[in-house]
């Protein structure tokens, strides 16, 4: 049945951030509201609503005594900013919580516009910032198991024009009511359609493992900079932008190393507090860039005022990733944005990380501090290095030229038909002669 606020819906949007006076969490997926003021997570509500280009008109942390399980907001809160809504021709509330699919009927029903929670929001970002083909059909499984309990009125994942999944709704989209078959088969064709793209990416990987250079890849919460250190250490033409979820689609480039080695820099998608498990789950694949790099660069944005809990946040996503153990090995830190941080900041930074070796503080934008970093991925992919005798045909060129290439040639001795070399290899590159070897 379809409600007339569906048919007057604006690009204005209010954003809303619930929070008990007690300090309780909105709901379960909630998991660090205590470890961020409200304010900040406010501010990192609204930035996610930017990054889709909404209007922002009206953005308040809004405090209860206890959650209603009908509204999740109470009725002074409701009646108040239904008056707000409608003077201000509001066409999109915001509600930072996870929000239950009667609450929201309840708030659209209450407030006459579209309501949309922190789950929708973040898929609707990865719906509309998805460029390959895989990444389309990863998010829209995702938003699919999504929309499946809350019956969303607008199919336009199928006739999209404007980018996103249709949680807006938009000007010439079809507003059609779904049911659960459809929902399911649709389900059930994406899932086919990603374990034939899954089979292809392991032929992918496989590939990728006889490529003979390590990869390092840049992982990070959402907006700290991944993107401009990519481009700034490879010279490359990556979209960044001062936007959250700016990239979602991993890239690789070839990085030059101060030894005179190369490397392969991958850019990923940045992670996020509360990012839906089955949006994890769907983009298991997206992130395998980060479960095979031989290296971990955690770019961490060290002028923001939430960075240790942000550090928390992706920590707890490589674990989930299975890499629990990397986590607690210790992963090398890019400490980015110095440049915004003033110069006491700077100094109590420095000072810390006197004690540290594997973290570096850089500016992507000026530059500063990258020649560092380089100096340090080097020593780091040295650290794993072992010390092998191999015998190589004379005629076998390609192979002497790949192990002085990418390994340290420590001694030589030739007979008359074959190299006897003393070479010291990083497990990774170790792996990949191997590999080279078989085939």
């Amino acid at each position: 049945m379809g409600e007339d606020y569906e048919n007057k819906a604006t690009g204005r949007a209010l954003v809303l951030h619930p929070v008990l006076k007690s300090g309780q969490k909105a709901s379960s997926g909630d998991s660090d509201l205590a470890e961020r003021s409200p304010d900040a997570r406010l501010e990192e509500a609204v930035e996610l609503t930017r990054a889709i280009g909404l209007e922002i008109v009206h953005s308040e942390v809004v405090r209860g005594t206890r959650w209603r399980p009908g509204t999740l907001l109470g009725t002074g809160a409701v009646e108040r900013l239904h008056d707000f809504i409608e003077a201000e021709q509001i066409g999109v509330v915001i509600v930072d919580a996870s929000v239950s699919p009667v609450q929201q009927r309840n708030l659209e029903r209450a407030w006459q516009t579209k309501v949309i929670d922190r789950t929708g929001l973040i898929l609707e970002i990865f719906g509309a910032r998805a460029r390959t083909h895989e990444g389309r059909l990863q998010v829209e499984l995702a938003a699919l198991t999504y929309q499946k309990s809350r019956l969303v009125r607008s199919w336009t994942h199928l006739e999209r024009q404007r980018g996103g999944f249709g949680f807006l709704g938009g000007p010439g989209e079809s507003q059609l009511e779904i049911d659960r078959r459809l929902i399911g088969e649709r389900i059930t064709k994406l899932k086919g359609e990603l374990e034939t793209t899954k089979r292809t990416r392991a032929l992918h990987r496989g590939a990728r493992k006889r490529v003979p250079y390590p990869v390092i890849a840049l992982v990070g919460y959402t907006n700290a900079g991944k993107s401009t250190l990519f481009n700034r250490l490879t010279k490359a033409d990556v979209m960044a932008q001062d936007m959250l979820f700016a990239t979602l689609d991993p890239t690789l480039r070839k990085l030059p190393l101060p030894s005179g080695r190369l490397a392969i820099l991958s850019d990923t998608v940045g992670f996020i507090s509360e990012l839906p498990t089955h949006l994890v789950a769907a983009f298991r694949a997206t992130l395998e860039e980060v479960t095979e790099a031989d290296l971990l660069v955690h770019v961490r944005d060290a002028s923001h005022p939430d960075t240790e809990a942000q550090l928390a946040d992706v920590n707890a996503v490589l674990t989930d990733l299975g890499l629990g153990a990397t986590v607690e090995e210790g992963i090398v830190e890019a400490l980015n944005k110095i440049d915004r941080l003033d110069p006491e900041s700077r100094e109590v930074l420095q000072n810390q990380l006197r004690r540290n070796d594997d973290r570096v503080p850089i500016s992507a934008l000026t530059g500063e501090g990258c020649q560092d970093l380089l100096e340090l991925l080097d020593r780091r992919l040295d650290d794993d290095r072992r010390l092998i005798e191999l015998d190589v045909d004379l005629s076998d060129g390609a192979t002497l030229a790949w192990l002085y290439a990418h390994g340290e040639v420590l001694e030589r001795r030739d007979d008359d038909s074959q190299a006897h070399l003393s070479v010291r290899l990083a497990e990774a590159d170790l792996g990949r002669f191997r590999s080279r070897a078989v085939h």
